[in-house]
């Protein structure tokens, strides 16, 4: 005769909580101050410091396709172009021209 198998009793489920989970408050991470993204449409004139493939510095407006100006050295750039700047109520962009940091722009 086949022996009955006993079935194991059911244990009753666990009651679930509706209520939410208590949220730790966390402290937000110190971050860098966003650079901000300089546009001509602000009303400002922008002046970029670039180096041309012949060596010498250019200063030239943002988007403008012709030299305003030329150097043999770079400090000479930058001062010509902080001067126009300054008197036109606009922002400077030097843009490297070695290293690691080939293309970045400092703004001044």
């Amino acid at each position: 005769m086949p022996k009955k198998v006993e079935k194991a009793a059911k244990k009753p489920a666990k009651k679930v909580s509706k209520k939410p989970a208590k949220k730790v408050a966390k402290k937000p991470a110190k971050k860098a101050p966003a650079k901000k993204v300089i546009k001509a449409s602000e009303g400002k004139r922008v002046y970029h410091v670039v180096k041309r493939e012949d060596g010498k510095w250019e200063v030239k407006f943002a988007g403008g396709e012709k030299a305003i100006k030329l150097f043999d050295r770079q400090d000479e750039a930058v001062v010509y172009s902080r001067k126009m700047s300054e008197a036109q109520k606009g922002v400077m962009l030097v843009h490297n021209s070695r290293g690691k940091n080939k293309g970045r722009i400092k703004s001044k």
